[in-house]
């Protein structure tokens, strides 16, 4: 586990299938109120770095990100959220949905920011003081430095999901893009983000190497 910027820590596993990182995202607050966010299986001393933190949530950006939540409620007493649109397929997975996400609730300093189109529950989080923006699956940090898209497979909406980063890129201010796959970037985010919005021009997203399972 390495803290990526001030405050917040990440940990990978990596894909053989898929040639990049999953990644998961502690946040850790001053006022002890310390949370998760999208978290994969944690190797033995990553798990010590989160139970010292103590976390009391575990914020899923969308319905496939349940990864390790169920793990790591039962080991932490975390509560897991999610926004209601996807929450029936979290518990479909076997993970307790203790809390529900709504735009624009905080989530210590983050705002919880719509971005459906994958899912229809699909959010980010936006940290304005800190221009930090947190993405699950409504975009991927691959290739490195840049950004794409998931298959349009595994897309529910296509043209609600560039929709939704159009408007993200367009309206929020931020510089460092922390993504749940792929490569994050610490600056150049919002930049890299409308690179990628320039390539909508009606068509079909732009797919990864391979389709995306849950």
């Amino acid at each position: 586990m390495r803290e990526i910027v001030p405050s917040i820590l990440t940990w990978p596993a990596y894909s053989a299938r898929f040639g990049y990182d999953f990644n998961g995202f502690l946040v850790r607050r001053p006022d002890g109120d310390s949370f998760l966010v999208d978290p994969v299986d944690p190797g033995e001393d990553d798990l010590i770095t989160i139970t010292a933190a103590h976390p009391t949530r575990i914020v899923l950006t969308n319905r496939n990100h349940f990864r390790a939540a169920a793990r790591l409620r039962q080991h932490t007493g975390a509560r897991v959220a999610v926004h209601p649109a996807d929450a029936a397929f979290v518990r479909e997975k076997g993970v307790t949905v203790d809390d529900e996400l709504g735009h624009g609730d905080r989530i210590g300093p983050f705002t919880v920011v719509p971005a459906p189109g994958k899912s229809p529950g699909e959010i980010a989080l936006h940290w304005a003081e800190k221009r930090i923006l947190l993405i699950g699956d409504a975009c991927v940090g691959t290739p490195p430095g840049g950004l794409s898209l998931l298959p349009p497979a595994v897309i529910d909406a296509p043209d609600e999901l560039r929709a939704s980063l159009r408007r993200i890129a367009a309206e929020l201010d931020f510089d460092t893009l922390l993504v749940a796959d792929g490569e994050s970037l610490v600056r150049g985010g919002r930049a890299a983000l409308q690179r990628l919005v320039a390539t909508f021009d009606g068509s079909s997203p732009t797919p990864v190497a391979m389709p995306r399972q849950p």
